[in-house]
């Protein structure tokens, strides 16, 4: 967490934006019983998950979901062995997960799924989106059952 808010220092926006990230996904992976090797890949994917914003905006002047996709793993790759601690197959899977984060079809692991309810979470907000707009994703990409109860309560929709 430290890492990522050096590494994002002055832009408060995208700090505030992967901490509630990181506070959904984690009491989502708590709720959903991960195991605890999920959980911490979860948790560090999701501080991690939009690290490639920088290197898109820098590349291609935008940072549309793609870019950061492309981008992103070989940034977190830097980071986390900057950091330390972590095997080659953790970083590997955060990095995957970072490079799928704006994937939403074939969603097949736990981790992957509910990164990307916690990153709506708090993007549903953060953009301002429509109540229609917000429970069609829910209906299309949700599934964890915390996750559509937390959004179903924050959005006081049912």
């Amino acid at each position: 967490m430290r890492a990522m808010i050096n590494y994002d220092g002055g832009d408060v926006p995208r700090i505030q934006h992967f901490v509630k990230v990181h506070d959904f996904a984690a009491t989502i992976g708590v709720c959903e019983n991960l195991d605890e090797e999920t959980q911490f890949i979860l948790e560090a994917a999701s501080i991690l998950h939009d690290i490639g914003i920088h290197p898109a905006e820098a590349k291609y002047g935008n940072c549309n979901g793609k870019a950061q996709e492309e981008l992103g793993p070989d940034e977190a790759r830097k980071l986390l062995a900057e950091v330390g601690g972590f095997t080659k197959a953790q970083t590997e899977r955060i990095c995957w997960l970072i490079g799928h984060h704006h994937t939403y079809s074939n969603v097949t692991t736990a981790d992957h799924r509910i990164l990307l309810e916690a990153d709506f979470l708090v993007n549903s907000f953060e953009d301002k989106m429509p109540v229609n707009g917000i429970v069609t994703f829910r209906d299309k990409v949700f599934r964890s059952v915390s996750a559509i109860d937390m959004l179903n309560k924050m959005w006081g929709i049912s």
